[in-house]
């Protein structure tokens, strides 16, 4: 079954690849949908993909990139409606 989430990361995040991290974990999850920097230097993460690999996804995005990175917080809300995104990418606005 589909399961669509939002989700606001929050630590040491932006500046660190943070967002092209997420990106190659969104493929090999097959996890459509986006990721951005926020200004109030959180990122923020779009994502829809089968809920085992929803799962799998977040665990990934717990951990972070590198050493350089620091996950403090993921706040996940699940989306009641669908994405309509058929690939992942990296927002920048």
């Amino acid at each position: 079954m589909k399961k669509h989430v939002h989700m606001i990361v929050d630590g040491r995040v932006q500046g660190v690849g943070f967002r092209h991290y997420t990106q190659l974990k969104a493929m090999e999850c097959s996890i459509n949908g986006w990721v951005r920097n926020r200004d109030d230097q959180k990122v923020e993460i779009d994502a829809e993909g089968e809920e085992s690999n929803i799962q799998k996804f977040i665990e990934e995005i717990k951990k972070g990139p590198s050493p350089f990175a620091s996950v403090s917080n993921v706040e996940v809300k699940v989306v009641n409606t669908p994405s309509h995104t058929h690939s992942f990418r990296v927002k920048y606005s």
